[in-house]
């Protein structure tokens, strides 16, 4: 490991603001932060992003922002996220995420709740998603936006972030930033971070500097970082996966591109090449079955050729991973389906990725076998908003399927009776903001956080993550099933894009799913099989229905007879936060699904 991305960080005082600020001075980088406007990448050198903090923490103080006040942030991932961010760190006060998914609802809790006196905005889409939201909080001061022509006239309150610069540009108060960052404190609240609340109302997660900081060097010990490292940033910010891991590519001088949307990851890939990268399994999924469906469609031996190479990959890494000898025969077949087939896939993420990260949930072995004969290694991580970020596999320490060892400093331990994986350390939160009684069924006495996740640990320290206590659910016949194990198997169907597993008190497992359409249209006419209709009629066409239950059935095939699934119901459209049925980091409200599909889960598990 580089002895680089550790260097001076004991000697940097020890707060969130410290660390960013010292890393732009000491590494000067001319593409610290960079970002795509009107097809050109646009640069924020090291030197320029420290003045631009300086700037907006000496505007937002001159408006009077003060310690412990709270200022909301809604933003698409861009440097003005970041750079607001460490200014309002830097004046003691504490930064509100909120996501740009977030039900309007929510919004208005967010920022009643926390009691926000200041919110930034983006732009002029989000202000038209939560305009009736914040029009309501009558508390709010001040409504800053990022872009200069945001347009919102009838709102007193509104000015842009180019004018609180420009009220922190007055000459000879440099002094007055550094004397505001001294007093800044490792026990000072960084952030109130809400929980996406697959039940009931969102808590606010308190974390300090000192939560933020423990990790960032923890990560930084553990992993490969290097000074000369590119990074693209494709997870909201606003989430705390991706806002800890800037704050640690940041602290070790990598050059952060930040992607705004999930369809301009593609062509970012190609323009960014980077090194490493964070995402969660739903983009591995959406990038293998692409992939696999363009490798299949290419017809006679390129086909032929493409198959073989998947299968000597599985056969390869399946070896590696369980520590089996790997034949020089098999050896010499994955290096050829390396330069004659992955090669293509690396191509595909840039060329130059060393490693991605992996989290938020679990990424079956099939997929992970995949990238990483493909010469794209995924380490799998493991955290929370509690806790931050916990564990992970590193490049020498692998275990596929699993999360990892902690990182320094982070205690983890199994709970005897249920199963369920306790964490201890530094990086555990305060508690949740004005829930003195929810923090205290959170954290024990023992200054344990219980994460409600359902796990184990191996002879090497490696925990494995089966499930989510509260997402267990127990079959007629009293036999627990654990559905994020279903799920993920259903996923390495290329005509599955989202499965639900369901059966809680009936007789056994069934499936909600939402096809692939184009992807299933395909296969079934490659099959000889002609559907006709709309995608609420093909829902009901037996052939389309018996074509996805084939894949379901086959790829739940090893499980324990009662964990497989049995009977599937397609669904016409994909689940959606608007719709309440997923929260705003994407995963599934359960109860919100199993109420609104009642008739359908007796009908497919038997009611």
């Amino acid at each position: 490991m580089p002895a680089e991305n550790i260097i001076g960080f004991d000697a940097i005082p020890q707060t969130i603001p410290h660390f960013c600020l010292e890393s732009f001075r000491r590494n000067a980088k001319p593409d610290a932060l960079s970002f795509k406007l009107d097809d050109a990448w646009h640069r924020i050198s090291g030197s320029e992003a420290i003045e631009r903090i300086r700037r907006i923490a000496l505007g937002l103080s001159r408006m009077g922002v003060k310690e412990g006040d709270r200022i909301a942030v809604i933003s698409e991932n861009r440097p003005e996220w970041s750079l607001t961010d460490l200014a309002i760190l830097s004046l003691r006060a504490v930064n509100v995420p909120i996501y740009t998914t977030q039900a309007v609802d929510q919004i208005q809790y967010i920022l009643e709740n926390s009691g926000a006196r200041m919110l930034f905005i983006s732009g002029k889409k989000l202000w038209q998603h939560a305009e009736n939201a914040i029009r309501s909080v009558e508390r709010l001061e001040k409504l800053i936006f990022f872009d200069s022509d945001a347009g919102v006239e009838d709102d007193s309150r509104t000015m842009t972030l180019t004018e609180v610069e420009e009220r922190g540009s007055a000459a000879g108060e440099i002094d007055n930033f550094d004397e505001l960052l001294e007093q800044v404190k490792t026990d000072d609240l960084a952030t109130i971070i809400y929980t996406s609340g697959t039940t009931g109302e969102p808590k606010g997660v308190m974390l300090t500097h000192e939560n933020f900081v423990s990790n960032v060097v923890a990560i930084s010990k553990g992993l490969p970082i290097k000074s000369t490292d590119r990074s693209l940033a494709v997870l909201p910010l606003s989430h705390i996966f991706e806002r800890t891991v800037f704050y640690v590519l940041c602290s070790n001088g990598v050059a952060v591109h930040y992607c705004a949307a999930f369809d301009q990851i593609a062509s970012h890939l190609q323009e960014v090449k980077p090194t490493i990268m964070t995402a969660v399994p739903r983009l591995f999924e959406q990038v293998y079955h692409k992939i696999v469906k363009k490798g299949k469609a290419a017809g006679g031996w390129k086909t032929s050729l493409f198959e073989w190479a998947l299968d000597v990959g599985q056969q390869y890494w399946h070896a590696k991973d369980t520590h089996q000898r790997v034949s020089p025969a098999l050896a010499a077949k994955q290096a050829l389906a390396s330069r004659l087939v992955f090669s293509k896939w690396r191509d595909g993420v840039g060329g130059h990725l060393r490693f991605f990260v992996s989290g938020g949930a679990p990424l079956s072995k099939k997929l992970s076998y995949a990238f990483w004969a493909a010469g794209i290694p995924i380490l799998q991580g493991y955290g929370m908003t509690e806790a931050c970020v916990t564990c992970a596999n590193r490049p020498d320490e692998n275990k596929v399927g699993s999360i990892g060892t902690p990182f320094e400093g982070v205690e983890m331990k199994i709970e005897e009776k249920t199963g369920e994986i306790l964490i201890r350390g530094k990086s555990v939160m305060q508690g949740y903001f004005n829930r003195p009684e929810d923090t205290a069924k959170a954290i024990d006495s023992d200054g344990y956080y219980h994460t409600g996740d359902v796990g184990y640990v191996d002879e090497d320290g490696h925990f494995y993550v089966t499930d989510r206590i509260k997402d267990l659910f127990k079959l007629s016949n009293g036999k627990y099933v654990a559905p994020l194990q279903v799920e993920s198997l259903l996923k390495q169907s290329p005509l599955i894009s989202q499965p639900v597993a369901v059966g809680s008190g009936r007789k056994q497992v069934g499936a909600l799913i939402v096809p692939d359409w184009d992807t299933l249209r395909e296969t079934l006419a490659d099959e000889g099989i002609k559907v006709e209709g709309t995608r609420e009629e093909l829902c009901q066409n037996p052939h389309v229905v018996k074509r996805v239950q084939r894949d379901a059935v086959e790829l739940t095939r090893e499980m324990n007879d009662y964990e497989r699934v049995k009977r599937v119901y397609l669904l016409p459209r994909e689940f959606s936060i608007d719709k309440g049925e997923m929260t705003p980091t994407l995963k599934i409200k359960r109860g919100v699904i199993d109420e609104k599909y009642s008739e359908v889960i007796d009908q497919i598990c038997g009611g």
